[in-house]
């Protein structure tokens, strides 16, 4: 039998359906198997995306601004085409001469106290709002004529592609094959000796911490006193 390549779904599979004890050395799972075991896979990865930093899927994003207008959409039909992303994480103005500014996020409550909307000038603040569908970016104040000649960037946490067959290379690193194989492998153990259950559970604990300590940035992080809740205290 051909060794099939490490990062790919029919690899993980195999390994998982191995370490949970549902498959023998040198068995190679069923038709059916398979098949469950990319649709759980698929489950553990979008889920995944959901928690903590992936550096890999950060990627700086141009908008390019409109004069009189406020809101534009990331989707595959939007102002922004791409797939739509799951976050945007920080943003930043370039003007025409290429010297950069950030911009400050807005929450919900920051953008429904806004006493009006329609203002025009220079951009220094946006609003995002997560539809499932669509992502918006609202960016106030409006740009007007001058505004427009510059761009604005969003830092966009972007969707893992989402793989279609089982022998393409996954969109996720070599380093995270251990925790998504035994990720997997506890999806698959319901049922199993508790002992097996346990062992996946506690591997795929393990290696997803030992992931998260390393999925940081290199540079030192500094923080900043957020002035915007100075005003909420006095409310």
């Amino acid at each position: 039998m051909t060794t099939p390549a490490s990062n790919t779904p029919s690899a993980i599979i195999a390994d998982a359906y191995f370490d949970a004890g549902l498959t023998q050395l040198g068995e190679t799972p069923n038709s059916e198997m398979l098949v469950v075991g990319m649709r759980k896979l698929m489950d553990v990865i979008n889920l995944e995306q959901t928690q903590g930093l992936k550096l890999w899927l950060n990627v700086d994003t141009e908008v390019t601004l409109v004069e009189g207008q406020g809101t534009y959409t990331l989707s595959p039909t939007g102002d922004v085409v791409m797939t739509k992303p799951l976050r945007v994480l920080e943003a930043y103005y370039k003007d025409a001469n290429g010297s950069r500014r950030p911009l400050n996020p807005l929450s919900w409550n920051d953008w429904v106290r806004l006493s009006q909307v329609t203002q025009t000038g220079q951009v220094n603040s946006y609003f995002v709002d997560k539809q499932q569908t669509v992502l918006s970016v609202f960016f106030w104040i409006i740009p007007d004529a001058v505004c427009a000649t510059g761009t604005a960037h969003l830092l966009l946490q972007t969707q893992v592609t989402n793989f279609t067959n089982l022998t393409e290379e996954m969109n996720f690193p070599l380093e995270w094959r251990m925790f998504l194989r035994w990720a997997l492998a506890d999806e698959l153990a319901t049922g199993q000796p508790q002992a097996i259950m346990d062992r996946c559970q506690q591997r795929a604990a393990t290696y997803r911490e030992a992931l998260e300590g390393w999925d940081v940035e290199d540079a030192s992080t500094r923080f900043a006193p957020d002035t915007q809740s100075q005003y909420s205290s006095f409310r």
